[in-house]
C-alpha cells in the first residue's frame, strides 16, 4: 500500500528527521545514470533534472516534467550498478486534474515504448491517491532484486490533457556491477622441459656436415 506523508502531521519536526535519515541511507539518486535517463512524450522544455532531483529538493514545485501530445508519459531510469529496489517516491499535482492515476513499473525493460507497453505485464502497478505530499510506494522485493534499469509508465491523468510530475525518487540498496576479468597468459619463450617429448627425438641434435 502506498504511504502518503501528511502535510498537517502534528509531529512535523520528528517526521522530517526520519525522512532525512531515510534519504541519506537509502536514496539512490547518486546511483542513477542521469545522462542516459529517457523521457518519452515529455514536453521539449522539460529535462531529466526537472523530475529526478536530489533528496533535499523533493518538495520543490519550481520545476516539473509535463507530457506533450497526450496524458501518457514513460520515464526510463538506468542505474550505474545493480539495485535491490525498496520503494518509489512520487510527487505530482494530485490535487489538480494534471495528477497521475496510476504508475506501472517495469524492471529491466530497456526497450519499452508506447507501441508495446500496453501488451506487456508490469512488474508491479500502483494506484496513486490524491495528496500533494511525496508518496512512497513500497515494491515487492522479490520482483525487484537485481535491477539495472526501471521504466515507469504513467497511462493517464485525473482529467487534464497532460500529466505533471514534480519528483521521482528511488529507495533501496546499490551494489557495484562486477564482471570477471579475462586473463590471458602468453609464453614469452618456449621451454622444452615444459612440453611433452615427441617420440624419436630423445637424442641430441647435431648440425649435419657438408
Amino acid at each position: 500500500m502506498p504511504h502518503i506523508h501528511d502535510q498537517n502531521c502534528g509531529h512535523e519536526h520528528d517526521h522530517d528527521d526520519h525522512e532525512s535519515n531515510t534519504g541519506a541511507q537509502d536514496n539512490l539518486y547518486n546511483q542513477i545514470d542521469i545522462s542516459n535517463v529517457v523521457l518519452l512524450n515529455a514536453n521539449e522544455d522539460c529535462g531529466v533534472g526537472d523530475v529526478i532531483k536530489p533528496w533535499h529538493a523533493r518538495m520543490s514545485e519550481d520545476k516539473f516534467v509535463e507530457s506533450d501530445a497526450d496524458d501518457q508519459l514513460i520515464i526510463r531510469i538506468p542505474f550505474t550498478g545493480s539495485v535491490k529496489l525498496r520503494s518509489i517516491l512520487l510527487k505530482d499535482w494530485s490535487w489538480r486534474s494534471y495528477a497521475l492515476r496510476k504508475s506501472r513499473c517495469f524492471a529491466n525493460a530497456d526497450n519499452l515504448d508506447f507501441q508495446d507497453v500496453s501488451d506487456k505485464t508490469p512488474t508491479q502497478e500502483f494506484d496513486i491517491p490524491q495528496g500533494r505530499e511525496v508518496g512512497e510506494y513500497a515494491v515487492k522485493p522479490a520482483k525487484f532484486p537485481n535491477v539495472s534499469s526501471l521504466t515507469l509508465f504513467f497511462p493517464a491523468s485525473q482529467g487534464a490533457e497532460t500529466v505533471r510530475i514534480y519528483y521521482i525518487g528511488l529507495l533501496g540498496t546499490w551494489t557495484e556491477r562486477k564482471s570477471n576479468p579475462v586473463i590471458t597468459v602468453y609464453e614469452a619463450q618456449a621451454n622444452l622441459a615444459d612440453h611433452q617429448k615427441i617420440q624419436g627425438t630423445e637424442g641430441n641434435f647435431s648440425t649435419p656436415q657438408r
